[in-house]
């Protein structure tokens, strides 16, 4: 699981809110465009943006494993046909992009996750938007954060204790269930204690979110935000 790592690298000297920027641009540029040169061209753009965060690729696929499962299948449903030729190339190839694009977008989220601070994140959200829309967005993803990785590790624990019992022989569909199960059990507890933690340390809608400032790092980014943004227009 991808998580904020203290580092000195470019991105982690960089305003979150230009980050954010570049990852809307990016976004926004991927579902525009699907031709093989803009393709190639964000693979190279994603690249520079993984090594400003340091992430390695392989980790980042690791971390995205569930989800790369889906979009691997979605070409090869995309192309089934239940007619001759049973399987349709031209299908399955507009799909392959597609999940493609979503893969390169997941990428460049690894390298912002990677370099930014859950505070950091909410601050930036909370500072853009304003009002309550913003605070509420801001406590969501930071909630998100640090709720995510705790349900995940619920999972794992869950799993090595079937396996240490020989719940690995059962079926797929029986360890499924029971996984499922457990681990809606598990979420459930977790989000109760988490309601009464906040409750006790006093949560606030608007807390004293750390100081943010652009530095001369932020100005050329920003510029790359905007150009990715346009972009898509294009």
């Amino acid at each position: 699981m991808l998580t904020y790592d203290p580092d000195d690298t470019l991105a982690h000297r960089l305003d979150p809110r230009s980050k954010l920027g570049v990852q809307i641009g990016f976004a926004a540029t991927a579902l525009a465009h699907t031709g093989s040169r803009a393709l190639l061209i964000l693979s190279a753009v994603a690249a520079l943006i993984l090594l400003a965060a340091r992430v390695s690729v392989l980790r980042a696929l690791y971390a995205y494993r569930f989800a790369l499962v889906f979009l691997g299948l979605a070409p090869l449903l995309a192309g089934l046909t239940l007619g001759s030729p049973w399987f349709d190339l031209s299908d399955a190839e507009t799909s392959a992009r597609a999940s493609y694009r979503v893969l390169l977008v997941l990428l460049v989220s690894a390298a912002y996750i990677r370099s930014t601070p859950i505070r950091a994140s909410r601050a930036a959200i909370q500072r853009t938007i304003p009002g309550k829309p913003g605070q509420l967005l801001g406590v969501g993803v930071s909630l998100v954060f640090r709720f995510l990785p705790v349900l995940q590790a619920d999972i794992r624990t869950i799993r090595d204790a079937m396996a240490a019992r020989l719940g690995d022989e059962r079926g797929v569909v029986d360890r499924a269930s029971t996984i499922g199960l457990l681990g809606l059990t598990r979420a459930f507890d977790r989000a109760d204690r988490l309601a009464l933690a906040m409750q006790a340390r006093c949560f606030a809608w608007n807390p004293t979110l750390p100081h943010l400032s652009f530095s001369r790092l932020d100005y050329p980014v920003l510029g790359l935000a905007v150009i990715l943004a346009l972009s898509a227009l294009f």
